[in-house]
């Protein structure tokens, strides 16, 4: 199904709150999957994925010990919004031409707005890689290098974001809309509908029109 980024972004914060992540936090999951849908990348279904996995658990665990060396989770697994996160506090090193290497990152993929944002601040395309996928974003536009069809991969071993300063890629521009598979755009509304009020007494008379008056 094809959905506006309006509403992919509304129900990806939506779902993100649901599954306990905090506000700041679950702004960044619905820019991140708003950028990726707008690429005709699977945005949706990774955070749908993600958030199951992480589902209610302890953040801190998840999000990278130090931001010098390799990056790594207490865990065992990085989050790819903390570590993307801390990849834009930490842009100007890639200005600098310091790669920042990640190890066992969950859902890579979505690690790539938070380099396209990184590459806006520096004003230089990034290059995000692993397996043997390599994508190439200046912040709007992408160029994606994936022969072996590894950039939905839930896991990777090890991942690298190193500024580039010559490119010969011609970057595809962004879309309007996004495709959504309908499964993954269920699993989200069921986590999104936790966010809603439960019922009462009051908002069903209320919700009911004439309510316990009747007008007739």
């Amino acid at each position: 199904m094809s959905y506006s980024l309006n509403e992919i972004e509304a129900l990806s914060k939506r779902a993100s709150r649901g599954a306990g992540l905090s506000w700041g936090i679950a702004e960044e999951a619905a820019r991140t999957v708003r950028w990726l849908a707008s690429h005709q990348l699977p945005g949706v279904p990774l955070l749908a994925d993600l958030l199951d996995h992480m589902d209610q658990a302890p953040r801190q665990s998840f999000a990278p010990v130090s931001f010098e060396g390799v990056w790594s989770a207490a865990s065992g697994t990085l989050c790819p919004l903390a570590s993307g996160a801390g990849l834009n506090d930490c842009a100007d090193r890639l200005s600098t031409g310091q790669p920042t290497e990640m190890a066992s990152v969950s859902h890579p993929l979505l690690v790539v707005p938070f380099a396209g944002w990184a590459a806006i601040h520096i004003a230089a395309p990034v290059a995000v890689s692993w397996l043997g996928v390599r994508i190439t974003t200046d912040g709007y536009g992408i160029w994606v290098h994936d022969p072996n069809k590894e950039h939905d991969v839930t896991r990777t071993v090890d991942l690298t974001c190193s500024p580039v300063h010559n490119t010969d890629e011609t970057l595809s521009m962004p879309c309007l809309r996004g495709k959504v598979p309908q499964s993954a755009w269920a699993r989200l509304g069921s986590l999104a509908h936790r966010t809603y009020a439960p019922a009462t007494e009051q908002s069903r008379v209320l919700g009911a029109g004439a309510g316990v008056t009747d007008n007739d």
